[in-house]
């Protein structure tokens, strides 16, 4: 609150009288003071009560207009008369210049020494008001925060500032409001985060009308966040103090999520890399911590992005609640992200109908080659906030997730910029749609079944030998090294799988046939657009009925 001249009027012990400029008793006063000079105003500071016998007083009209006009231009609160002094009454012509600036003109009947002391004692005891209001808001934000987190802080700032409060994510991003709603002086808080480059600072913009104070968060490094406050104008020093001490609450607030994230992401990704190492059957992720439900998209960024990192990008590019199912974890090839598949359009939901699916996925450019929907997957925007290059794939469960990671990361090793996703590449998305996946999977296991049953009953893993071999481009020394097992018991096993399957590698055919049965789950990106649709099941009724599709 602050003393304004209607308020100093009614002070105790005050005995004034408005002669003029009754629509500017609003006026702020921050000093009263005596000046007898003639043109006070390279004296003031602006908020001042100035009183006066009228000894400096222009004789003409004209200078007396002009003095009460320089004085409203300065920011002066009042100018106040001690009259039968040195002038008997207050000339019309002043008073009329007063009421057309605004500028409040008083009688004063009180001597100037008491009205000094009655203003000076009023600011001494809000400044104690204001130091108790500070403390008890304090103690209150403290408990909201105990009790509510994030939102309860803004509301008990809030409340005890008096007006509104915003808090902006580290680059800006509306993240939580009070009142809920959309504000117009939202856009200025952001733009105003924004404008600081992601450094540590504070600020105020002020129009007179309402102030907007902005505060970074955070003890040290680049700002974690904003926080936002509007009030009315003037900025009370009150209201920078609780911002500052909300601020502080909010930057614990936010360590203390981040940290909690980053821990429950450990835990998390943990098991997705058990997965990924053939240790944890992907049936059994979905049993021990919450998943999306499918499809996902897998992205593999480079190497070099920290868990820590990851996870602050991935709250700040993923749909709200997205970022609680979505699995991370950092690997050889670059970390790992399991998140739920976006349609790319705007309250859409993924993996929508036979236009979402094949027309929607893949389009086609004027120079006839496909595109994928790039615009709409977060592995885009993921990408982009980390500042580092990724590839993508699409799982159509849990259990294609190992494949989607290696074709994914793939494109990673190619090298280039931005994000790449195996949809976007014309011979991997042309591929996948040539095939039928339940065909496929028919044909590997009955190509592989003969060896798979010898390893059953005689042991010996002929068909990791035979991928090996085929993999180190026949070369024994190498595959041995990679099975780590002696060249000779290598060649042992090569002669019996070509025993058992029925044929020398020699063979081309024969060879053709074994190296698509074994490297299909990998050749084939997962996610079959067809599998989505329901086309395996098509070709399983037309087998039955003799037909191919």
């Amino acid at each position: 609150m602050s003393l304004t001249v209607a308020r100093t009027m009614a002070l105790p012990g005050m005995r004034m009288r408005l002669l003029a400029g009754r629509t500017g008793t609003w006026r702020a006063v921050r000093w009263a003071h005596v000046s007898e000079l003639a043109d006070p105003v390279p004296w003031l500071s602006g908020g001042e009560f100035v009183m006066t016998i009228g000894l400096g007083l222009p004789a003409e009209p004209e200078g007396r207009r002009a003095y009460v006009e320089r004085l409203a231009a300065a920011g002066c609160a009042a100018l106040a008369f001690a009259l039968h002094e040195h002038v008997d009454e207050v000339p019309r012509d002043l008073l009329d210049a007063a009421d057309a600036c605004g500028l409040p003109v008083l009688e004063v009947l009180t001597s100037f020494i008491s009205v000094t002391e009655a203003v000076a004692r009023w600011h001494a005891d809000e400044r104690v008001r204001g130091e108790r209001r500070v403390v008890a808001a304090q103690e209150a934000m403290a408990r909201a925060a105990l009790a509510h987190g994030t939102a309860g802080i803004l509301r008990a700032l809030a409340e005890h500032a008096g007006g509104e409060a915003l808090l902006l994510g580290p680059h800006g991003e509306h993240k939580h409001a009070v009142p809920a709603r959309e504000r117009p002086w939202h856009a200025r808080a952001a733009e105003a985060a924004a404008a600081s480059g992601g450094g540590r600072s504070a600020g105020v913009l002020d129009d007179g009308i309402e102030a907007v104070q902005v505060h970074s968060l955070g003890f040290s490094g680049p700002a974690t966040g904003w926080l936002a406050v509007r009030t009315a104008s003037p900025l009370d020093w009150h209201v920078r103090m609780l911002t500052s001490h909300a601020a502080c609450l909010l930057a614990i607030e936010l360590l203390g999520l981040r940290v909690g994230r980053s821990r429950m992401h450990a835990q998390r990704g943990a098991l997705l890399a058990a997965v990924l190492d053939g240790r944890l059957p992907a049936a059994r992720l979905g049993e021990l911590c919450s998943v999306a439900a499918a499809p996902y998209e897998v992205v593999v960024v480079r190497p070099g992005v920290s868990l820590e990192a990851a996870v602050e990008a991935l709250e700040e590019v993923a749909e709200a609640g997205d970022e609680e199912t979505a699995l991370v974890c950092e690997r050889p090839e670059g970390t790992v992200f399991v998140l739920p598949e976006s349609s790319g359009v705007p309250g859409e939901p993924a993996g929508g109908g036979l236009g979402e699916q094949m027309g929607g996925r893949l389009g086609e450019r004027a120079d006839g080659r496909l595109f994928g929907r790039a615009h709409g997957r977060l592995g885009v925007r993921l990408c982009a906030r980390l500042g580092v290059a990724g590839g993508g794939c699409r799982a159509g469960g849990l259990e294609e997730v190992p494949a989607a990671v290696r074709h994914a990361a793939a494109l990673v090793a190619r090298g280039g910029d931005g994000y790449a996703h195996v949809d976007d590449l014309e011979p991997q998305a042309l591929l996948r749609d040539a095939f039928v996946p339940e065909a496929a999977r028919r044909f590997s296991t009955a190509v592989l079944r003969p060896l798979r049953e010898h390893e059953a009953r005689h042991g010996g893993d002929l068909v990791g030998t035979l991928r090996a071999y085929l993999e180190a481009g026949d070369n024994a020394e190498t595959a041995a090294r990679r099975l780590g097992v002696h060249r000779n018991t290598l060649r042992r096993r090569l002669a019996a799988a070509e025993r058992v399957s029925g044929g020398p590698l020699t063979d081309p055919g024969h060879r053709l046939r074994l190296w698509l049965a074994l490297s299909l789950p990998d050749l084939v990106p997962p996610g079959s657009s067809r599998a989505a649709l329901g086309l395996d099941r098509a070709a399983r009724d037309a087998d039955a009925e003799g037909r191919h599709p």
